[in-house]
């Protein structure tokens, strides 16, 4: 299958890449950050030579960006069979004393850059009436906590697109999931002083999201809730 994969250099969006890698998938892969892009590509292609994985840097918080990274994902290989919108960005504080404009930069990071990609690749997949939308929201979509500011808004927004897409997108054999992590022992918990005991590990959600994308035709599991075994922090 031709799977795409946003955010996939690090954390849950490398977990993703590498339990599909390990099935010998094609992967098309985004990331901002160049370097640790095509160093796990080719850490990956030595490990899973089964497989083959194609990247394109790309921030998808900027439109342009999103755009050419569609572009690029259907002249290589024509329509995506799974789509998992993970890239995004977290950036604490309350809503009373984030900095300007921080509201508007989780909602491009974390929705728009969803929502754009998605549109793009519509087309193609409703004529061919079969495809997985997975979008990789958060705990914070369901709740909101301390320090949450316009991460969790940008969360709670992107689990409402994403209902709306499941209703839309029946009647033409598309899936769609919510996945719902909480916290992941990933680069943001380096340093924090948590346990990493305490805390899920990022192959336990790409194991969820890649069990799910293998059921049959008529079966689509709508949202995944995970959360570590002690609960939330």
């Amino acid at each position: 299958m031709q799977v795409v994969i946003t955010g996939a250099s690090k954390g849950l969006g490398r977990a993703m890449s590498e339990i599909y890698a390990s099935h010998g998938h094609t992967l098309l892969v985004c990331a901002r950050n160049e370097y640790q892009l095509y160093k796990m590509v080719e850490e990956l292609n030595v490990q899973y030579p089964q497989s083959t994985i194609r990247a394109m840097p790309a921030d998808l918080a900027i439109y342009e960006q999103v755009m050419a990274f569609s572009e690029w994902v259907i002249a290589e290989a024509g329509c995506p069979d799974i789509l998992i919108n993970n890239a995004g960005q977290f950036l604490p504080g309350s809503i009373a004393h984030e900095a300007p404009g921080t509201l508007e930069a989780m909602l491009q990071a974390n929705l728009m850059s969803a929502y754009h990609l998605t549109r793009s690749f519509l087309p193609i997949m409703t004529e061919r009436k079969m495809g997985h939308i997975f979008n990789i929201c958060s705990i914070a979509s369901l709740q909101a906590y301390p320090n949450g500011g316009s991460y969790s808004i940008s969360k709670y927004a992107l689990l409402g697109f994403s209902k709306n897409l499941r209703e839309e997108l029946k009647e033409f054999g598309i899936k769609v999931t919510s996945v719902m992590p909480g916290a992941a022992y990933t680069d943001s918990w380096s340093g924090s002083g948590v346990d990493p005991k305490r805390i899920m590990q990022p192959d336990d959600v790409a194991k969820m999201v890649y069990a799910a994308s293998q059921l049959s035709f008529q079966a689509c599991v709508e949202e995944i809730v995970l959360r570590p075994q002690l609960g939330d922090l």
